[in-house]
Formats: C-alpha cells, sequence, structure tokens
C-alpha cells in the first residue's frame, strides 16, 4: 500500500451471479489517513455491497481490496449491541484505555451513566454514539461509517461528524450517507454510486 493509505481498491469487478449486472466494473479508490471519503448513491446502486467487500464478507470477481485495521459504525446502533448487557461491559473487552474512555465519552456528549445502561434504556442518538464511542476505542486505520447520523437530529449530527473530523488525524474515514449536505460539507471527496456505468 502507499504511504498514508488506510484502504486501496483497484479495478474490481463485482456482480452476485453469472446472469446479473455487474455492479462494480473496474471500480478503483484510495482513502488516506485524515481523509474522508463519502458514498452516496440511490437504494440498491451497491453502497452497502461495498463496505460487504471491504470487510471480506463478499469476494471481489476481480481486482484487489487491500485495507489496514478496519472498524464499523452500521446504520442500526440497536442491532450492534447485545441487549442483555450494559454498554460499558460491551467495550470492556477492547482492553480500553480508560482516559481515551473518558475523553470520547465527553467529547460525544455522553456520560458515565449513560454508558452503564443497557441498550433499549438509551435513545437511539445516544445508542449511535455509543457505537461511534466504541469503533474509536479500537484505534482504528479506517473507519467505516454506514449512515452513522441516520438516528440523529441534524443538530446532534453535524456534530457529532464534526469530532469525527477532529479526531480524524490518526485514521481515515469512508462514510455512506443519503444526505448530499452533509457529504459536501465534510468530504474531501465524493463519490455517487448512482453515476456510475
Amino acid at each position: 500500500m502507499q504511504k498514508n493509505s488506510v484502504l486501496e481498491i483497484k479495478n474490481i469487478y463485482f456482480k452476485y451471479n453469472l446472469n446479473s449486472k455487474y455492479i462494480y466494473n473496474n471500480f478503483s479508490l484510495t482513502v488516506k489517513k485524515k481523509e474522508i471519503i463519502t458514498i452516496l448513491g440511490a437504494s440498491g446502486s451497491g453502497k452497502s455491497t461495498l463496505l460487504e467487500l471491504i470487510c471480506g464478507n463478499l469476494i471481489v470477481n476481480k481486482g484487489t481490496i487491500k485495507t489496514k485495521k478496519i472498524s464499523i459504525v452500521y446504520q442500526d446502533p440497536y442491532s450492534s449491541f447485545h441487549p442483555s448487557f450494559s454498554i460499558l461491559d460491551q467495550i470492556k473487552d477492547l482492553n480500553i484505555n480508560i482516559n481515551k474512555l473518558n475523553l470520547l465519552v465527553d467529547k460525544l456528549s455522553l456520560n458515565k451513566h449513560i454508558i452503564n445502561k443497557k441498550p433499549h434504556h438509551l435513545s437511539g442518538g445516544q445508542l449511535q454514539r455509543c457505537s461511534i464511542l466504541r469503533a474509536l476505542l479500537t484505534e482504528p486505520d479506517i473507519l467505516l461509517i454506514d449512515e452513522p447520523t441516520s438516528a440523529l437530529d441534524n443538530i446532534i449530527a453535524y456534530k457529532t461528524m464534526k469530532i469525527l473530523l477532529q479526531l480524524s488525524k490518526d485514521f481515515g474515514i469512508l462514510l455512506i450517507t443519503h444526505d448530499k449536505n452533509l457529504a459536501n460539507w465534510c468530504s474531501n471527496k465524493i463519490i455517487n454510486l448512482s453515476t456510475l456505468t
């Protein structure tokens, strides 16, 4: 991989079966540290498929995907946590740095009372910020974010993305969103899958 690159996708081709159309046809993408690349596209354009390919859950037909350490923030925060355990219990296994935990809890406008609760006691916005908290505590090289602000109101959404941008000096971000205004505001580059042929 090139210096400072955290994700390199080179000339990939992918379709689900022999009779289907290629979702990705000679597609390339590079994400570098400190950079935020946004993927836009209508439903069915291949946004989620791209995440699955990057994570290795799907295999490209041709081409290469190289990545450093990944962490993911999924669109539905309730599916990201076990309902029977507190948020704190579910991040203890990450061998977390307590000072970093306290710093991020504060920056994400959470508190110790919130992270000691079980997921169903939190609002969607609180739980999404807990998902971001857990992802950042793994100290990723690249953060894959699938509609991270869908559960947040506009003010909290932009505040949350601003925090991620401030913290992103050590990692790159690949953002999937339908929010063009958010993409224009925070991105170094925007790729609209709906315009690719």
